[in-house]
């Protein structure tokens, strides 16, 4: 599995998830198999995205399309950081 980790401010967290879930077809034809949301402690508004993906290149598609573009301005992110990953272990503890 391959992984895309976000992080990005936004302006108001509320507007955001609504974009964010009205999105989900779209993130779910491109590849996206799960994700997570999560906040900073101390900042509803810095956001980190935490997903699985098919494959890094179906991911990039996604993120890098125009489509998505506008969605981000429309949800009010602010620069967001993408960070491709491969995993290399997991357990449970």
């Amino acid at each position: 599995m391959k992984y895309v980790l976000i992080i990005h401010e936004v302006e108001d967290y509320l507007v955001w998830k609504q974009v964010f879930d009205k999105a989900a077809v779209i993130r779910k034809e491109a590849g996206e198999r799960s994700y997570q949301v999560l906040k900073y402690e101390n900042n509803p508004n810095q956001i980190v995205h935490f997903s699985a993906w098919t494959s890094i290149e179906a991911a990039k598609r996604f993120f890098e399309s125009p489509q998505l573009v506008q969605i981000r301005i429309e949800a009010g992110v602010k620069s967001p950081e993408f960070i491709y990953l491969e995993q290399l272990d997991s357990g449970t503890l």
